[in-house]
């Protein structure tokens, strides 16, 4: 009985709800509140989750913003690089202002009639004195480039126009390029034979064959060869028209057109040549073929060649062969006949600044228009009014040597000794039959 009173009270107890002892209803109340704070945390960790992404989004754009006008930045403004003059930048274009200036001091035997030597600051042996302006603008974000070159030549003894009258007698041309459609330029330029035939004229030229121009020696008793490499209007030319390729494969190809410029015949004073060449990494291989139109008479030349690396010494060897149809009045004098064939070497020591160059030449010509000293006329010249024609030969060996200060400036020393036989005269011996030059110069780029 008593147990029974006791279960009772705390029955009643319970039903009434003790101090500190949730009911039923109570815990419900509290789980469903936790449930929902749970819920909105989620859901404020998600809206906090999306701000911050926001915000890095917001951060990224702004550095990106602030970053482009430093890009910008550093690929504008002017810059000097070493022997490659001085240019000024943006992100599209760039213009370039260039020099080189050559000085030789030179002594020559049969400088006159009466057999005299000469010293003298002479016309550059080695390069032709120049300033210049290049450059190029992208039309395609890195595709398609509009390039030109404005390029003039003077005398370093008396500063004078190398070719009076004439600013930009090197080069006046502009053009397009892209690695798909190679180099396609307009106006005074290289003749594409002279380019071409570069890495074999003699040891100074580069080895490889490139879309640049190139040239042989400047003014000495061996350049005479870069004239089989000429044109209607000489070593370079006039209302030119060139395209040249570079392949992946090391193949390069080209073709050059020179308009004539006469009024109701298309053909006078025109020039055409197609070129091809191989870079083989040690070997190097090039050649041309030249046809031109001179005062209405045919000019044909073609030459092969290349050279050889071994080591710190390079071979460069070659072949021309001339023809010019119709000499003198109404063709009487006939044809002329050239061959000519140069080898030469480089040595360059790997290390050293000194490099060392060596050379020889010779040109046999067959019934060659003379002028009215008797000198030979160079290829391609005109000889509507030549009267007489001379057979014979003219060689050269020639060498050098080269110290290095760097790659903007050297010094040097030169010699060269020309022979003439047979017929073959040129103005330059006075009448001997032979002439020795030595020089000492000093070269530099900006």
């Amino acid at each position: 009985m008593k147990k029974t009173l006791i279960y009772t009270a705390v029955l009643s107890l319970l039903a009434a709800g003790l101090p500190g002892v949730a009911g039923a209803d109570e815990l419900s109340d509290l789980k469903a509140e936790i449930a929902s704070q749970k819920a909105l945390a989620a859901a404020q960790k998600a809206r906090l989750d999306a701000l911050e992404t926001k915000l890095n989004s917001v951060q990224a754009v702004q550095t990106q913003q602030a970053a482009a006008p430093a890009a910008a930045n550093a690929n504008t403004g002017v810059s000097f690089d070493k022997g490659e003059g001085l240019s000024y930048k943006t992100p599209a274009t760039t213009v370039t202002l260039y020099g080189l200036i050559d000085m030789t001091l030179s002594n020559q035997n049969h400088a006159n009639a009466a057999g005299d030597n000469l010293t003298n600051y002479r016309v550059a042996w080695f390069s032709g004195n120049r300033w210049g302006l290049t450059g190029k603008h992208d039309l395609s974000a890195g595709g398609l480039n509009v390039i030109f070159r404005l390029e003039s030549e003077f005398e370093t003894p008396t500063g004078s126009m190398d070719t009076p009258g004439v600013l930009f007698n090197r080069d006046a041309w502009g053009g397009l390029q892209s690695e798909e459609l190679g180099k396609l330029t307009f106006g005074r330029q290289n003749a594409l034979g002279r380019d071409i035939s570069a890495i074999y004229g003699d040891a100074y030229g580069g080895a490889a064959v490139t879309t640049e121009e190139g040239g042989y020696t400047n003014n000495n008793n061996f350049k005479q060869l870069i004239f089989y490499a000429g044109s209607a209007t000489g070593t370079r030319y006039d209302n030119g028209l060139v395209w040249k390729k570079l392949f992946k494969n090391g193949v390069f190809g080209g073709v050059g057109y020179q308009f004539g410029g006469v009024a109701g015949d298309f053909a006078k004073g025109s020039s055409t040549t197609g070129a091809l060449g191989y870079n083989g990494g040690d070997y190097n291989l090039a050649g041309y073929y030249t046809q031109a139109n001179v005062a209405g008479a045919t000019h044909r030349s073609y030459s092969l060649g290349g050279n050889y690396t071994m080591g710190s010494v390079r071979v460069n060897a070659g072949y021309y062969h001339y023809t010019a149809a119709s000499q003198g009045a109404l063709g009487a004098l006939g044809d002329r006949t050239d061959k000519a064939y140069t080898l030469s070497a480089k040595l360059a020591p790997q290390g050293s600044k000194l490099d060392y160059e060596l050379g020889y030449q010779i040109m046999k010509a067959s019934n060659a228009a003379v002028n009215g000293g008797g000198n030979v006329l160079n290829a391609f010249g005109n000889a509507a009014s030549a009267t007489a024609t001379a057979t014979g030969d003219r060689s050269t060996v020639y060498a050098s040597m080269f110290y290095h200060f760097d790659k903007t400036t050297e010094v040097y020393v030169a010699a060269d000794y020309l022979k003439l036989g047979g017929g073959y005269k040129v103005g330059a011996t006075n009448g001997f039959d032979s002439q020795t030059e030595v020089g000492v110069g000093m070269r530099t780029r900006f």
